[in-house]
């Protein structure tokens, strides 16, 4: 074969080469996905939930490769350089009100955390490695954040928690900046991590001055890793960012009144955020927007229409749904969801579907809800309220009191019992800086009012003691009472530390 046909037969094989790798190459794009989502949910207090989850994942490195098209490169270099196996940020303003807001859904589960940082890892190295690890990554965070997550570095600042979290044999670290404030230099960071940012898709409502107005707001990461972990079938990373916002709608002028009744304050998407939808992300494999009525909603809707003197039949799920004489929506959804909550209860929470994909600038989403009929109800409750508070007086003696209460205004006492419905479980996680000196043999335990031996009532304990300007002590807890139980608490002794500082003496 001559020079020229050489040069033409290898032609062709880099030809049919770089075929077959675009071909890889756009199969490997399939298998990374993003998508978006807002979740709305009326409150009883005349309030709005608004929910956004953004959710990002991609295949194990070692068979998709190093090169992310759509999950960030600084999550995945904090993954690789300090191996870490799961990790969850959040920054949050405000306090979740249990009472009005809920207390025993998913997103009030999971989303409602203390002001200002909490932050805990899980590390996939020795267990001599980790507080290094975790140090390395609070500054790492702190950098990427704009925030002060460096300060969780020291020793006073963090624990490890034996079996409150998911049990990796001591390799977990969790911190809390109770002080720190929440700002858009947060926020900003964070909204970086999208595939299109706040530019397009569903991220485009996140109006700032709409969202750090709200009674509530807490920004949220949470990433799984399996790429160490050769035991098990991989499924590559997965990373969750979530933003919980509690918002008052404006309600101009004053409230709409129906039979001396006062109506729940209609609102839009453009009222709440001051922005519509124009289209999904382009990178997005699904984005929606939810309305939830939650399953005492549902129940209140149903006993107002009977009022009405109309039948109940469908009022939340047929067809012309919003043609109904309570509520009506500015669209029809796409799907509607019964979804299944208390076996106990008979009526279950409805969802309302909404596509984004279909809208562009020229026709913009702008979803809406008005009342036409005054409804109230209450937010489904825990089984139990929990509540924290010092006894004693002074500054010096005291002791820590956690006191648990039976919510049965909404027939939850039986919720979360065991399978013979005869206890009900309790977690309990404290953490208490070095300088209160808690005496946990003084723990006394009380049920309905009257002191329980101690054992009686406590099924496993882990403690940790403090340790003078050197690290928390830690009470992990799981508590058994009866499923009836209307009132419990748990009391410990304390003392605080007196200490000298740069020739100071100083009352922590």
């Amino acid at each position: 074969m001559g020079i020229w046909g050489s040069l033409f037969l290898l032609f062709l094989i880099l030809i049919s080469a770089y075929q077959s790798f675009a071909k890889e190459g756009s199969a490997e794009e399939l298998n990374e996905e993003f998508t978006e989502g807002l979740l709305l949910r009326p409150l009883a207090d005349r309030k709005v939930l608004a929910h956004f989850h953004f959710q990002s994942s991609v295949p194990p490195t070692r068979t998709y490769g190093r090169h992310h098209h759509l999950f960030p490169k600084s999550i995945y270099q904090l993954i690789k350089k300090f191996r870490v196996r799961e990790m969850e940020l959040s920054f949050t303003q405000g306090r979740w009100n249990y009472e009005r807001w809920g207390g025993y859904d998913p997103i009030s589960s999971s989303n409602a955390k203390p002001p200002g940082v909490e932050l805990w890892a899980i590390f996939d190295v020795p267990l001599d490695q980790v507080d290094a690890s975790w140090k390395n990554l609070t500054h790492a965070l702190s950098g990427l954040f704009c925030a002060s997550i460096n300060f969780l570095e020291h020793s006073t600042s963090y624990s490890a928690p034996q079996w409150s979290f998911r049990s990796f044999t001591g390799k977990l670290r969790y911190g809390t900046l109770p002080r720190e404030a929440v700002c858009t230099e947060n926020l900003t960071p964070w909204l970086k991590l999208l595939p299109c940012r706040d530019k397009a898709g569903i991220s485009a409502l996140m109006d700032r001055p709409s969202i750090y107005r709200g009674y509530y707001h807490s920004q949220r990461l949470h990433f799984t890793s399996d790429e160490y972990d050769t035991a098990k079938s991989n499924s590559g990373i997965m990373l969750e960012q979530t933003l919980t916002v509690v918002l008052q709608p404006n309600t101009l002028g004053a409230r709409a009144m129906v039979s001396g009744k006062t109506l729940q304050p209609s609102w839009s998407l453009s009222s709440l955020f001051g922005r519509k939808v124009h289209g999904k992300c382009s990178v997005s494999k699904s984005s929606n927007v939810y309305v939830q009525f939650e399953q005492n909603l549902v129940s209140e809707l149903k006993e107002v229409w009977k009022e009405s003197e109309e039948s109940e039949r469908g009022i939340l799920t047929h067809n012309n749904f919003w043609t109904n004489p309570i509520f009506e929506m500015s669209a029809s959804p796409h799907r509607i969801v019964k979804e299944v909550g208390n076996l106990q209860q008979e009526d279950s929470s409805i969802l309302y579907e909404f596509s984004v994909e279909d809208f562009n600038d020229s026709e913009p989403f702008d979803l809406g809800l008005k009342w036409k009929l005054p409804v109230a109800w209450s937010c489904q409750q825990a089984p139990l309220r929990a509540s924290r508070f010092l006894m004693g007086s002074g500054n010096e003696r005291g002791a820590i009191a956690i006191s648990l209460k039976s919510s049965r205004n909404n027939n939850t006492q039986r919720v979360g019992c065991s399978e013979n419905g005869s206890q009900l479980r309790i977690d309990i996680f404290q953490v208490v800086p070095w300088y209160v000196k808690v005496y946990y043999h003084t723990l006394k335990v009380f049920v309905d009012g009257e002191l329980q031996s101690t054992m009686e009532n406590i099924e496993k304990m882990h403690i940790s003691s403090s340790e003078d300007k050197v690290s928390p002590g830690v009470m992990e807890m799981i508590l058994r009472l009866p499923c009836g139980v209307k009132t419990a608490a748990l009391t410990l002794e304390f003392d605080k530390v007196k200490h000298f500082d740069l020739g100071r003496m100083v009352t922590c």
